[in-house]
């Protein structure tokens, strides 16, 4: 069990009722949590951190090769296995082995 003394102040978080207003002073933040736009609109610019790196929602990186096209493709289960115990990055394998077959052939 948790020894340390709660810092909460729960008579106040108990006495709150949904819909009252948040009490907010300007040098508490920078936006006013009562304010539904400013809320969404400091959260749509925000960053989103992971495992210490930032990561911006909804954006994808540059693409560091031509854009592939997505197919609904069936292999055989020996196929994807052997793929899949190589680790991550088993599509890209995938994709790589037909390049060369299809080289192989040329």
């Amino acid at each position: 069990m948790n020894s340390t003394k709660s810092e909460t102040d729960w008579e106040r978080v108990l006495a709150f009722k949904e819909g009252d207003a948040i009490p907010y002073e300007p040098e508490d933040g920078p936006y006013d949590p009562n304010d539904a736009e400013a809320a969404r609109a400091w959260l749509a610019q925000a960053d989103l951190i992971r495992k210490g790196k930032v990561v911006r929602r909804g954006k994808r990186g540059p693409q560091k090769a031509p854009t592939k096209t997505l197919v609904s493709l069936r292999l055989s289960p020996e196929v994807i296995d052997h793929f899949k115990a190589t680790g991550p990055g088993w599509q890209t394998r995938i994709d790589g082995a037909l390049l060369e077959s299809i080289r192989k052939r040329a």
